[in-house]
């Protein structure tokens, strides 16, 4: 296999292309790889013959044209306007998907499909994820640019002159982590909460099937040049066990992989390749993987941290990362580091709905446990000392002796977030700080995010805190994370409601016109219709069979508290999911208002409604466990 083509470099000739395609006859087909709103890949298969005979057309967009009623472009291609053409982009890498259950037998090789990431364009202008982020590139590019052409000398970035800036690059990295199972297997939930108390799984050695399946990932990655960091078992899962011949069975473990950092762009395109060979793979060798944010109520959920940085090109052609300052030890950061935080922090109400867009990533966050839920940093107590703050939702991440390596880890994401769309909101908002951030000194701007409820400032907000540097859950009460750093959404409803709550927030994401006030209305509608439809269609049923399954459990000796525990959590049944005439149950409610379009009732009756099943659950194991 060590012959395989498995990545043509970005801005290769097109000469050059067809002259390795055409050394390479086992890749057989093309793809255009376009991204809708909802971050949905799109995948065909077109003849590698069709390709190379005109390629001049996929480069034009005029080769391939789609039904963008289709895929998620809600409100912009409607079934009388559908059409949206794909022209490719060569400024990227294009890599080779390889089928390993079809093989070419007079090669010896498996069957690849060269996969080119493309846009899609609707009445001349790009609508999708990819181009969103591509031009808001472009535009922070531009707007960074003339800051440091008007700003020679910024405060902890005295050691370069703003006129020697040339270029700007935009350094992104995410992490991708996963639930493995035996297909079929049920979890046993209380087993593996038990071990994750318990930190028996963090780190631990893998095994058998797994072991090979993600020793056979890292490989892969390498061979695909995205080099992988490390790969290792995550907090959530149990001990699997072993048949009679030695195979491992029942497995249910999480597992984390992490690879380079890479322009933003880049990343977020390396992101859905890592995705594509995890899952292969992993079924190659007999094992289900699960990317949601919360498979399993009441186990660890599958976060993607993702890390962003800006750094300089200088004239001489050395790289400054712009978010270092220049004594390590006297400042946590450079104005634009500041700014880039805080530009952050203010406007994340309207970045939020594009990090936690489905019912799944509002289920991972919820207060508790390294949950990222409140708009707050950490920065570290001091500069020689980094912050190890697991508990907020934005970290300054950095090394003393490695400035190139300053970054911020924004927690919140999980592996369907869409990070293209994420990314271009990130460095929108970084832009809006660093504007006002680049004539303060560094120690003004400590003074400002370190600031206290009430303090007065000058961009933050003056009833907010933004940094903290204790523990969020464990050394403040709800009350105070509330007043301090905010509400956070309950809902899918209350998140995007936000876009509405906050104009001046997003207009500062609307400034550069990749995200339009279109665009962003038709990602709200489709996200919408996405938590109608499965709340109505999956939820709800989801649940109304769970309590079909509560029934009372006969016994030759029932206790005042048996017969108590059963009635109260009868009538939460009843409550949930039995209508009479005259009152309708909770889930009847939900689908109506859900129905009639009131998401404000519905958002608070599905609070209610989570509410209520957990509490069922509780009661029942309680009720449960006494029968004997």
């Amino acid at each position: 296999m060590n012959d395989l083509l498995y990545v043509i470099p970005a801005n290769s000739k097109k000469e050059d292309i067809i002259a390795t395609l055409k050394q390479h006859p086992e890749i057989k087909f093309v793809s255009l790889v376009g991204i809708d709103l909802a971050g949905n890949d799109t995948d065909e298969k077109i003849p590698m013959r069709v390709f190379l005979e005109d390629i001049d057309s996929f480069y034009n967009g005029s080769a391939v044209q789609t039904d963008g009623s289709s895929v998620v472009l809600t409100g912009i291609a409607t079934l009388n306007n559908a059409k949206v053409d794909m022209p490719i982009d060569p400024t990227v890498n294009w890599f080779v998907d390889y089928n390993i259950e079809s093989y070419d037998d007079e090669l010896g090789k498996p069957v690849g499909t060269l996969r080119i990431p493309a846009a899609l364009i609707h009445d001349g202008k790009a609508v999708d994820s990819r181009s969103i982020l591509a031009n808001t590139l472009t535009y922070v590019k531009k707007g960074l640019l003339d800051l440091f052409k008007n700003n020679a000398k910024i405060s902890g970035l005295e050691h370069i002159n703003g006129a020697d800036v040339k270029d700007i690059v935009f350094t992104s990295a995410t992490e991708l982590e996963f639930w493995v199972k035996t297909p079929l297997s049920e979890a046993d939930i209380p087993e593996m909460s038990a071990s994750q108390v318990m930190q028996e799984q963090y780190w631990q050695r893998t095994r058998g099937a797994v072991r090979t399946a993600l020793e056979q990932c890292m490989l892969a990655l390498e061979a695909y040049g995205l080099s992988p960091e490390m790969g290792h078992k995550e907090v959530g899962g149990m001990k699997g066990h072993m048949d009679t011949d030695g195979n491992m069975t029942h497995v249910c473990e999480q597992v984390e992989i992490d690879w380079k950092f890479a322009d933003a762009l880049q990343a977020a395109d390396n992101e859905l390749v890592v995705r594509i060979l995890v899952k292969e793979i992993f079924r190659e060798n007999g094992l289900e993987v699960n990317f949601k944010a919360k498979p399993m109520i009441g186990l660890a959920g599958n976060g993607e941290h993702t890390h962003f940085g800006i750094g300089a090109i200088m004239n001489d052609g050395s790289f400054v990362n712009l978010f270092a300052p220049t004594d390590m030890k006297k400042d946590f950061m450079s104005a634009v580091g500041y700014g880039a935080i805080m530009g952050l922090l203010k406007n994340y109400e309207v970045i939020n709905p594009f990090v936690s867009a489905t019912n799944d990533s509002l289920n991972r966050l919820k207060p508790g446990f390294e949950a990222p839920v409140c708009i707050v940093t950490s920065l570290g107590h001091k500069p020689e000392v980094p912050s190890r703050n697991r508990t907020i939702l934005a970290g300054l991440i950095r090394d003393v002796n490695n400035p190139k390596a300053t970054r911020f880890e924004l927690r919140a994401c999980n592996p369907y977030t869409n990070t293209y769309l994420v990314l271009a909101a990130i460095y929108t908002s970084i832009l809006d700080g660093v504007k006002y951030a680049v004539t303060k000194t560094t120690a003004e701007l400590l003074a400002e995010i370190s600031k206290d409820v009430g303090d007065d400032a000058g961009y933050l907000e003056k009833d907010r805190a933004y940094r903290a540097e204790d523990d969020v859950f464990e050394d403040y009460t709800e009350e105070e994370r509330h007043q301090r750093f905010g509400v956070h959404p309950a809902t899918v409803w209350e998140n995007f409601s936000n876009l509405k709550k906050y104009p001046e927030k997003r207009a500062v994401l609307t400034e550069g016109k990749a995200f339009s006030d279109k665009i962003i209305d038709a990602f709200v509608e489709g996200e919408l219709i996405r938590w109608k439809t499965e709340l109505i269609s999956r939820i709800i049923p989801e649940n109304r069979m769970l309590i079909s399954k509560f029934k009372e459990i006969k016994s030759a000796y029932v206790t005042d508290e048996d017969s108590y525990n059963w009635n109260k959590l009868n009538r939460i049944r009843y409550y949930l999911a039995k209508d009479s005439i005259d009152n309708k149950s909770l889930f009847t409610q939900l689908i109506n208002a859900l129905n009639s379009g009131d998401f404000a009732t519905a958002s608070s009756l599905q609070v209610e409604m989570y509410d209520k099943m957990e509490e069922l659950k509780e009661l029942y194991a309680t009720y449960r466990n006494n029968m004997i």
